[in-house]
């Protein structure tokens, strides 16, 4: 199934939001003790590119569950292959895109995600990273908002890490905290020193609200 199959049906949207209410949020918020910090700064409507850290495997239905619209999101292709999660970020409005590789399917999907009335998420690292820090920036964020004329959403996810650790297959409990920035305007063109630019200040908002006493 592809994210253009995905986004269209009305069921799905149907699906999307019984997942969220009757599953994701009431576990997030019951066993991991969820904090969602500056959600008001999430347009209700409009094109928006989510660009976010990722320490988790958890963290695509951290972010979807938090962001009070339906996010769809790139995820690297081999969640896909998980069976459970697999299942649940397809529901989720996921579409799986190659790291390291120029991916024109996924840059695609998230224009059609747009065109469709979701928002989109993007990690920015393109992996996880222990402390949820972003060592290495991705240009896809900013290359997906400069196509559509969308904004740029700073997001730090803090805590998931110490959830389901690398390695570990027994989630474990800890705290949550989700913190939304204020947008950023879209970046004017799509030269890569543009993208560099726009991407280098996401990354500096996301490290700022990680650093932010919970």
């Amino acid at each position: 199934m592809t994210v253009v199959d995905t986004l269209r049906p009305e069921q799905t949207q149907f699906q999307y939001h019984a997942l969220k209410w009757l599953v994701v949020s009431p576990l997030l918020h019951g066993a991991f003790r969820l904090r969602i910090e500056g959600v008001e700064h999430v347009p209700a409507r409009g094109p928006l590119v989510l660009a976010c850290n990722h320490a988790s495997h958890l963290d695509p239905l951290v972010l979807a569950n938090c962001a009070n619209r339906p996010v769809a999101f790139m995820a690297k292709e081999e969640l896909f292959d998980i069976p459970l999660l697999g299942r649940l970020i397809r529901l989720y409005g996921a579409f799986p895109v190659r790291r390291g590789s120029g991916d024109r399917a996924a840059l695609r999907a998230a224009l059609l995600a747009l065109e469709a009335g979701w928002a989109v998420g993007v990690f920015l690292g393109g992996t996880r990273t222990d402390d949820g820090r972003i060592q290495t920036p991705q240009l896809g964020a900013a290359l997906v908002a400069a196509r559509a004329k969308a904004p740029l959403l700073p997001v730090a996810i803090a805590g998931t890490a110490q959830i389901l650790p690398k390695g570990s297959s027994l989630p474990r409990l800890h705290a949550v905290t989700v913190r939304f920035g204020l947008p950023l305007p879209p970046p004017s063109s799509t030269e890569r020193a543009v993208l560099q630019s726009a991407t280098q200040e996401c990354v500096a908002r996301i490290h700022e609200l990680l650093e932010t006493p919970r």
